[in-house]
């Protein structure tokens, strides 16, 4: 839907293995809930972002590919076409995958703003799948990475095959514990981006 002063510009990044088998119409109704929201009447017509440098929402039938790089302006009514985009792409996707959604304050001028004042920026990592356990999968390697980079500042990667053994019995734990859980669409919850300070955008 196109909005007049909208509070957020509202950025959707990565890429989705899908099932070979599937089709454009089976893809343009999974993600029915981002294009209807940006006003448009199509998927054709809503995967051009609001940017013309990204490449916005492109489906590669050829290696089975959905790759998004994508901003619409929007509020913090997205976040409902979000749960509904996720459950239509978890029935596609051929792995699991990682998509990252940034909500950039349209309204904060980094150099206009007063002490102490910030944005309201917010980053919220989802994660989708054909199962829940190649969801978490992906949120492994995904905090693997994440503990193996910030501890190789102080410890070689040799030393550090018990720290990822412990991260894998918390998976293995989580795994067990919820596995018909409806909350594994979406793990971690929303939250602030990592390291702090406004989130660059994606350059292409």
């Amino acid at each position: 839907m196109n909005r007049y002063n909208t509070p957020f510009e509202i950025h959707v990044h990565g890429q989705v293995a899908l099932r070979p088998d599937v089709t454009p119409s089976q893809l343009q109704e999974a993600l029915k809930p981002l294009w209807s929201y940006a006003g448009a009447r199509s998927l054709q017509d809503g995967a051009v972002s609001a940017y013309e440098e990204e490449p916005g929402i492109v489906f590669d039938s050829a290696a089975h590919m959905l790759q998004m790089c994508w901003t619409v302006s929007g509020a913090e009514d997205f976040r409902y076409a979000l749960d509904d985009f996720c459950m239509g792409l978890n029935e596609l996707a051929q792995e699991g995958a990682a998509i990252e959604v940034t909500f950039y304050d349209a309204e904060f001028d980094e150099e206009e703003a007063g002490e102490g004042e910030e944005s309201r920026d917010d980053f919220v990592m989802l994660f989708v799948g054909p199962t829940p356990a190649a969801i978490m999968s992906v949120q492994r390697d995904m905090l693997v990475q994440d503990v193996i980079h910030l501890m190789e500042r102080h410890f070689d990667a040799s030393e550090l095959a018990g720290v990822v053994g412990e991260i894998d019995k918390l998976f293995a734990q989580r795994f067990d514990n919820l596995v018909n859980s409806l909350d594994l669409g979406r793990q971690p919850p929303r939250g602030g981006p990592r390291g702090g300070g406004r989130r660059p955008r994606h350059l292409h």
